[in-house]
């Protein structure tokens, strides 16, 4: 009786493609397609691969969503790496305008940006910067917290509403955005002002408005706000952080 060779276990074949090219390639798919886009058959397609490689790196579509949108963070940490003024104040406002740019022309970026800090090392970091710079400002740590998270939370919300997507007219170019706020300040107009008293107040100043002035406008006012609880008596700031 002759003995049979032993066999060695077949292993599972390396994909051939790295982390950073899936990474990439995803990304490009959300920029062109959205959320709704990003398939592991539509990625593993990109990549000339099949399906059950891209799982070497991911182990679901909620973490490789997770994974594309702090990989766009990485060109974000490194342009706030050098921030460092004498005033923090400014500081925030140079990170927080800079993290703003790289979310407000990608619809599907707010929706996934610090989502899971677990996989999503670059959006701490950009969490950490901003709050380093509070921390200056010798707030208590309760204080520091509710400040930092407000203008994360106000600059991610804020792209993300001003970077959704147009109305089709206005993609297919059959209507100017200037058409399009032309016709909505009308419509806004041609509201009851009884019942619209503010509506009409500002409709002159929405009618000719511009996106990134008014998300400017706004963090300026949290900035304010932010300063001027910086300079209160330390012993007032102490009583706010304990309640």
């Amino acid at each position: 009786m002759t003995s049979q060779p032993t066999r060695r276990p077949t292993r599972r074949k390396r994909a051939s493609h790295s982390l950073e090219s899936v990474l990439s390639e995803a990304v490009g798919i959300l920029d062109e397609a959205g959320g709704s886009g990003l398939t592991f058959r539509a990625l593993a397609a990109r990549l000339g691969g099949g399906v059950g490689s891209i799982y070497w790196y991911v182990s679901s579509r909620d973490e490789l969503l997770d994974r594309a949108a702090d990989f766009v963070m990485a060109d974000v940490v490194a342009a706030i790496d050098t921030v460092g003024s004498d005033d923090p104040i400014d500081d925030i406002r140079t990170i927080a305008v800079t993290l703003f740019d790289a979310i407000v022309d990608r619809p599907w970026l707010g929706s996934y940006l610090m989502r899971d800090t677990s996989v999503q090392e670059n959006s701490l970091r950009i969490y950490e910067k901003i709050g380093q710079q509070v921390m200056r400002l010798g707030l208590t740590p309760r204080q520091a917290f509710h400040a930092t998270s407000a203008v994360v939370g106000f600059v991610i919300g804020t792209a993300a509403d001003m970077g959704q997507e147009l109305p089709e007219a206005v993609v297919s170019g059959d209507l100017s955005r200037d058409a399009y706020m032309a016709r909505a300040s009308q419509q806004w107009r041609s509201l009851d002002p009884q019942e619209y008293p503010f509506i009409h107040y500002i409709v002159d100043e929405f009618a000719v408005h511009q996106d990134v002035e008014q998300f400017r406008a706004g963090l300026d006012l949290i900035l304010a706000g932010l300063r001027l609880q910086a300079d209160a008596p330390a012993t007032g700031r102490r009583d706010a952080g304990s309640r």
